[in-house]
Parts: C-alpha cells; sequence; structure tokens
C-alpha cells in the first residue's frame, strides 16, 4: 500500500509576516504547501500523499517555520474524506487527488 495516496491532510498556517525575514517564511511554506497540495482558502491546502511523502512534507515545514512565530496545523482525516467536502460559497473546481499544478 506504500505507492497509494492514501493520507488525508488538512493543512493550515499563521506566519507572521512584519518582517522580511517572515515574509519569506510565508513565502517558503506556502511553495511548499502548494508542492503537496490544493489550495483551498489563503492559507489552508488540502493534501492527499502517501505516507512516506507525509513525513518528507512535515519535515519541510518543521525546517521552513520560526517555532517561536509561526503555527501550523495539520488535521489527519479518515481515507478519503477530502472526497466529501462540503462547500458553501465560491464553486470549488479542485479534484484533492487531482494533479498538482506547480
Amino acid at each position: 500500500m506504500d505507492g497509494e495516496l492514501n493520507v488525508d491532510l488538512l493543512v493550515t498556517y499563521d506566519v507572521e509576516t512584519v518582517t522580511p525575514q517572515g515574509q519569506r517564511r510565508l513565502r517558503k511554506v506556502a511553495k511548499i504547501c502548494e508542492a503537496y497540495g490544493h489550495r483551498v482558502q489563503k492559507s489552508v491546502f488540502e493534501v492527499v500523499c502517501r505516507d512516506t511523502d507525509k513525513v518528507r512534507f512535515v519535515a519541510a515545514l518543521q525546517d521552513a517555520i520560526d517555532p517561536t512565530q509561526d503555527s501550523i496545523r495539520i488535521y489527519h482525516l479518515p481515507a478519503h474524506a477530502l472526497d466529501d467536502v462540503e462547500h458553501l460559497g465560491k464553486p470549488r473546481p479542485i479534484d484533492p487527488r487531482g494533479p498538482l499544478v506547480i
């Protein structure tokens, strides 16, 4: 089962941006998230990945942030939970298991 996309994550972040260093960290965190998932709101990503990719993803995020200033929350969802999301407002044209556009 190692090759299957079997981990559904909801990732949110709050990166302090009052300094240029914080703004760089914000861009880096967003870029890392874009490499693994789909942006669904400004600082919210849906990620569907393999267990091994999740380890790399979390490590990259840990390296990108200043843990005294920034916060990232990673919600581990049941498998395929992102296939059944109730959405209100603007249409959501994102397939959480679809290809990533980087």
